[in-house]
């Protein structure tokens, strides 16, 4: 990586805040107010996930920033920074998530609008996969093991984004966020074992706390019968407004789309610009989005 600028570039904590002051606005609320979510409280109640509050407190979490949903070129350029992740995020931290943030939408679009541009940014990374489906991973989403996966690698996308009234633990003000793990940094904690299940007893129990209203009724587990995983990565909060049946049909067909889309810096044949530096060594270094 070691790529200057100020987009499509992934970013530690350290230069994430160096470069903050030039970063565009929208950006800089982005991450003003996640920040602000991790680390502060709502009545007295800290952030339902403690274990987002430490990733964070300690400068563990790993960020990007998207300029949009839709552009192909954009979400190019976003492909590449998710395969730079997955090559660095287990040298980084024990555990390392990544916070893509997006620019917002002009005016409030409603609720339909980010569960559409949610599952039109997984569905482009599918498509645009260098790497086909994992063989371990079933493709069909009403499957309770199902889970998006993005470069061989299964990942848990969780969003935040602005229409949530009551479920402050979701809730985004600026626009769409979206935070990347790969199934990998649930190691010893998933529901099967015992501090899995001592950690969602508590992260449940907090979020009760936070928001105020019960738990999410499509909250669940990975693995368990009757728990689906693609639910969860955008709560629901009105039925007319969200899919009721899972948005992308993943396909083990590879490749989906043509092969120089799917080379590293495939983003260029769209246009655009960016720092000719190709290096994919697993160092994490800069870059922030621009109006």
């Amino acid at each position: 990586m070691n790529e200057p600028g100020t987009e499509g570039v992934l970013l530690d904590q350290a230069t994430l805040h160096d470069r903050l002051d030039d970063a565009p606005g929208w950006l800089r609320e982005h991450y003003r107010t996640f920040r602000e979510s991790m680390l502060g409280d709502r009545d007295g109640s800290p952030f339902p996930c403690y274990f987002g509050i430490e990733v964070e407190r300690e400068g563990e979490l790993l960020y990007a920033a998207c300029e949009s949903t839709t552009d192909p070129a954009a979400l190019l350029r976003f492909r590449d920074v998710l395969s730079e992740y997955l090559d660095a995020y287990a040298d980084h931290a024990d555990r390392a998530p990544l916070a893509v943030f997006f620019r917002p939408p002009a005016g409030d679009p409603g609720e339909a609008h980010y569960h559409e541009r949610l599952w039109h940014v997984l569905e482009f990374l599918h498509v645009h996969d260098p790497e086909p489906w994992p063989e371990a991973i079933p493709t069909d989403p009403d499957d309770p093991h199902w889970e998006f996966c993005f470069g061989d690698e299964p990942l848990f996308p969780t969003s935040r984004a602005p229409f949530y009234d009551e479920r402050a633990s979701r809730y985004s003000p600026v626009g769409l966020e979206i935070t990347f793990q790969p199934r990998a940094v649930f190691d010893g904690i998933t529901a099967d074992t015992e501090a899995g299940q001592r950690a969602r007893e508590t992260i449940r129990e907090r979020m009760g706390d936070y928001d105020g209203v019960c738990p999410h009724a499509d909250l669940g587990d990975w693995g368990v019968e009757g728990d689906r995983e693609w639910t969860q990565y955008l709560f629901r909060e009105d039925d007319d407004a969200s899919p009721d049946a899972c948005p992308l049909a993943p396909t083990r067909e590879h490749p989906k789309a043509p092969e120089p889309l799917l080379e590293y810096g495939a983003w260029r044949r769209l246009g655009g610009s960016r720092p000719s530096s190709s290096d994919r060594s697993g160092t994490v270094t800069s870059g922030l989005g621009d109006d």
